[in-house]
């Protein structure tokens, strides 16, 4: 066959996103700090955008069109959960239809509040974005900070759930400096967790790198370092428990509390002194970001909850049409008419982009608060299974959309700040074909059963999955044997064996 020339027509669909659409989407996923930081750029550069400094609580006729022809973006208003987990009562709904960015999502509202939290507000800030020629994304890029550092860790040390829920929560508590400064009691009592498997978690944390990291206090830290490097031996042992001694140069102090001779107390003040005492620094200040909530939860007198957005971390912003109409009507020449017109749609894309994002912030906020309620009230052992696509269903969006919500997003409630996508946990099937059970409550009733066991009665694997059939979980034996492992619990030879050995 002859190779010739020739034309053809050919028709074919594809899926081809805007630069704007684009926007859009990449607005969803950004922290509240890198959303402040990319709509200050967007000031800058946009003569028709402004921001709007009118008080969020203040009456609706200033909140409306301005004498200029401003208009805002993002009404405030919020979501109340009724004790029955319904949504009660909304106020004022924003009519923004934006099918180009989820044409699964509705007119949830947005919220506002003012709320402090701890003391992270004394952290350093992190780095904003650079030169204007850098691309969008590469402003998602960071040095990567001491908590992203230890979250790291956690994920290859343990595969167990609950043990990751309290450890991320640990983590955000650890301070720049590496210490953690709140009681464990405090944290196991605030999540509604055993103190036991607070204090394990703790412990593991401490074994990461930075050495050091994760002390309470200044003896723990220079602990850490020395057994790491197995230079805790007895008498440095009473050196760390007596260095109150050595800050007030106390040397014969010190000869007597280890027992050890001179030369060997001045090799130990040698060793400490080299140590780190604030291992955290490693990571510099500047790496650690403030984290603000983007949403608050709080209990109603109805005994529900209601969920309000943080419009402290919600970039407001004013297109002015008054300025659009001079500007237009002074354009003569097709260039600047085509850039008046380009940019005043932005304008008003970024302002709608910023409304609908507030909008399924609070959408899945809510969705969360209303299937985990049960965790809010009673801890971390009433977690429910959760994925992305329970709520998406439930909401009528996509899980793309609901992952990007879920990333980088906080919530503060009374047990403490977490980030969104915590609350998604693992599900095991009712036997009884009911609602399904968390996995972390299995693991937790797995380690509740073995704790109450005694030496005449070791439960084996086949009896456990026995005892949680009668209980109405299905679950497997050797998912048992996996999750059992995961708690770090030897089987039952080994248990009895350990009891046989603990009564001789």
């Amino acid at each position: 066959m002859a190779l010739v020339p020739r034309l053809e027509l050919r028709q074919s669909q594809q899926l081809v996103m805007t630069p704007q659409l684009q926007q859009a989407i990449k607005l969803l996923q950004l922290s509240n700090l890198e959303l402040s930081d990319y709509v200050a750029e967007q000031l800058e550069e946009n003569p028709f955008l402004e921001r709007d400094e009118t008080p969020p609580d203040a009456p609706a006729e200033r909140r409306g069109e301005t004498q200029d022809g401003e208009q805002e973006s993002v009404n405030s208003s919020e979501v109340d959960l009724s004790a029955d987990g319904a949504v009660k009562e909304a106020s004022e709904s924003i009519d923004a239809e934006y099918e180009d960015i989820d044409p699964g999502s509705s007119g949830s509202d947005t919220a506002a509040n003012d709320y402090r939290t701890n003391d992270w507000a004394n952290a350093g800030p992190g780095r904003s974005g650079g030169d204007e020629d850098r691309q969008f994304d590469a402003n998602l890029s960071k040095e990567i900070s001491l908590a992203d550092h230890l979250t790291e860790q956690l994920h290859v040390a343990t595969r167990d759930p609950a043990q990751l829920f309290i450890g991320v929560y640990l983590i955000d508590l650890i301070d720049e400096a590496g210490y953690l400064r709140e009681p464990l009691e405090a944290v196991a009592e605030r999540l509604g967790a055993d103190l036991c498997d607070v204090e394990e978690t703790h412990a593991l944390i401490t074994t990461f790198d930075p050495s050091g990291v994760g002390a309470r206090d200044l003896k723990e830290c220079l602990k850490l370092q020395l057994i790491e490097g197995d230079r805790y031996d007895p008498a440095m042992q009473a050196f760390i428990e007596n260095l109150e001694l050595l800050a007030k140069g106390d040397l014969k102090g010190l000869i007597k509390a280890t027992g050890a001779d001179e030369e060997d107390v001045r090799e130990m003040i040698a060793e400490v002194r080299a140590l780190t005492p604030k291992p955290g620094y490693a990571y510099g200040a500047g790496a650690v970001q403030a984290i603000a909530p983007d949403v608050f939860i709080r209990q109603s007198p109805d005994g529900g909850w209601k969920v309000e957005l943080n419009t402290d971390t919600l970039p407001r912003v004013l297109v002015n049409q008054t300025y659009f109409a001079e500007i237009s009507a002074a354009s003569s020449d097709e260039k600047d008419k085509s850039y008046v017109t380009d940019q005043f749609a932005n304008a008003n894309w970024l302002a709608k982009s910023l409304d609908q994002r507030a909008r399924t912030i609070l959408k899945v906020a809510t969705e969360i608060v209303r299937q985990q309620d049960a965790f809010f009230v009673h801890g971390i052992k009433h977690l429910r299974p959760l994925n992305l696509k329970n709520v998406a269903d439930a909401i009528e969006m996509h899980e793309s959309t609901v992952s990007r919500v879920t990333s980088n997003k906080y919530m503060a409630t009374p047990r403490g700040l977490f980030e969104l996508k915590y609350f998604f946990t693992a599900s095991i099937a009712s036997a009884s074909g009911g609602e399904a059970h968390s996995a972390e409550a299995v693991r937790y009733r797995i380690r509740e059963l073995i704790e109450q066991e005694t030496q005449d009665a070791v439960l084996s694997d086949d009896k456990i999955v026995e005892i949680l059939q009668e209980e109405g979980v299905a679950i497997a034996r050797r998912t048992v044997a996996k999750y059992r492992e995961t708690l770090n619990i030897p089987s039952s030879v080994q248990r009895r064996r350990a009891m046989l050995q603990t009564a001789i």
